[in-house]
């Protein structure tokens, strides 16, 4: 298995976990200490990260079957979106810290690009031959 396929499967995998985790503890933990809009805000964040989870997964499976630089990106994207814009998020909610929000826009962006790269990946990619 490529190496990098490999690693965006893991952190898709840890990735989907950690924003189910933290939908819990959001829904659970966080109801009585935070107020409502705070508590949207990480909802928001875990909603983002567990998208984007399985976007990694995806381009996981997707380079597995045909390595692409564009497919790459797309996935390192992914993976700094998250911990761009849901770390961001979660630490301003938890730290009470709005200053934070100026780093979530960041991860947004970086989002939007790299769903662009995943479909500038899969229209471009090369089809495997059978039995290569």
């Amino acid at each position: 298995m490529d190496g990098t396929a490999r690693l965006f499967l893991i952190a898709g995998a840890i990735s989907a976990g950690l924003s189910v985790a933290a939908g819990a503890f959001g829904a659970h933990a966080l109801t009585d200490m935070v107020p409502p809009e705070r508590l949207a805000t990480f909802d928001t964040a875990a909603r983002y990260q567990v998208v984007h989870a399985l976007a990694l997964f995806i381009v996981g499976l997707l380079i597995e079957r045909s390595a692409s630089r564009w497919l790459r990106r797309a996935g390192w994207l992914f993976l700094a979106g998250t911990v761009l814009f849901s770390g961001s998020l979660y630490a301003l909610v938890l730290t009470d810290t709005p200053g934070l929000g100026a780093i979530t826009p960041i991860g947004g962006v970086a989002f939007i690009a790299g769903w662009g790269l995943l479909a500038w990946g899969v229209a471009t990619r090369s089809p495997r031959r059978r039995g290569a």
